[in-house]
């Protein structure tokens, strides 16, 4: 975090006490286990991270704003594949037992330690590019859909279609690198439904009958997933009526889109009237979170999210790491929507559901 004010707890989160919030959607331990003995889930979780530091170590080395990148690299690769097998031999070392979040920070740690604040800068910049061009067909498409269901669910599957941008997978980076991807491609060949998890039928029942005063959508992604995937939903809550919030990154962390990047976004895809492909953005805001990795905790977040979220009456998480990885399982004072892909085989293993599999989780509070 560069910022030095204090972090809050998100304030529609319901209490602890009320919830038992656990940020960690997946048990990787139980208190029975022997805290010095990793058990199948930590040990499984730990080489899906030691997996993917070859591709990490590859977009370090390429890092032209760091002097002697290509040593560095190799230190931090070396670093952190020994601090994981510290962890398969005692996983209280290293501030353990490990987690998600916790095997997120150390990665992200040694790579600013080394000099490295953003490895995935050249490939976002150049998705963004890519998806900006794109921005206006994608709407095009989605407005020539006259039935309202059949409009959300086509956006809906740009959002699904969009999460594949993720290079935090290490099978996805190894696809990304040799073919690039393609946006509408990705929509029609998604997974079929049912999905996973799959609320999209009462969504749109709630959708039908109710326009939300205020949505805070927690973003994952650079490239399509923000671009073709999240603003094009976002824009279609703007021309219902709502005032949307989206929370970005205050510091980079893979490939996820940060609060300065996102800004930077939105104003080339604004016209000269303020619009957004002829809707009014003036409110669509932007808010930092406060996060500094591809996952949260939603009891840490800045205080200008806290202020900004207070009285939303939706809160949507989206990608696999904010919205399955954590906070599947949390529940808020207010409706809520938790979507993204499953890119991870361990994460499908846990879901019972297929590797790209999706998930649509709706939890709908009635009064509040």
């Amino acid at each position: 975090m560069e910022s030095d004010s204090k972090m809050v707890a998100f304030p529609l989160l319901l209490t602890p006490i009320e919830s038992n919030y656990r940020a960690c959607t997946i048990p990787y331990r139980f208190p029975s286990d022997n805290p010095r003995k990793p058990t199948p889930t930590e040990l499984s979780w730990i080489n899906l991270f030691l997996n993917s530091i070859p591709s990490f170590k590859e977009r370090a080395q390429s890092d032209t704003t760091v002097p002697h990148a290509d040593i560095k690299a190799q230190k931090f690769a070396q670093r952190y594949a020994d601090i994981l097998e510290d962890l398969k031999k005692d996983p209280e070392s290293h501030g353990g037992p490990p987690d998600c979040i916790l095997l997120c920070r150390i990665r992200e740690q040694i790579l600013r330690e080394l000099g490295f604040r953003d490895i995935f800068k050249k490939v976002k910049d150049e998705e963004n590019a890519k998806a900006i061009s794109l921005f206006e067909n994608v709407v095009r498409l989605n407005d020539d859909i006259e039935d309202e269901g059949k409009r959300l669910e086509n956006l809906v599957k740009g959002m699904f279609a969009g999460n594949i941008f993720d290079l935090g997978s290490a099978q996805l980076a190894e696809v990304f690198s040799k073919d690039g991807m393609s946006f509408l491609a990705s929509c029609q060949n998604l997974v079929p439904r049912p999905w996973v998890i799959d609320d999209l039928d009462m969504f749109k029942v709630r959708w039908s009958k109710k326009t939300w005063k205020k949505a805070v959508i927690f973003v994952d992604n650079s490239g399509a997933d923000i671009i073709l995937g999240i603003l094009p939903f976002a824009r279609e809550l703007l021309r219902r009526g709502t005032q949307v919030v989206l929370a970005a990154n205050d510091l980079p962390s893979i490939n996820d889109v940060t609060y300065p990047e996102l800004i930077e976004i939105i104003s080339k895809l604004k016209d000269e009237h303020g619009q957004l492909m002829g809707v009014d953005a003036s409110n669509l805001l932007i808010a930092n979170s406060g996060n500094d990795l591809p996952v949260i905790d939603l009891t840490m977040v800045s205080q200008e999210l806290a202020y900004l979220a207070s009285d939303a009456d939706l809160v949507i998480l989206e990608g696999m790491g904010r919205g399955i990885e954590t906070n599947l399982y949390a529940q808020f004072k207010c409706d809520s929507l938790k979507i993204g892909m499953v890119k991870h085989p361990e994460v499908a293993q846990f879901l019972g559901g297929r590797l790209y599999d999706c998930v649509f989780k709706y939890n709908q509070v009635l009064s509040r």
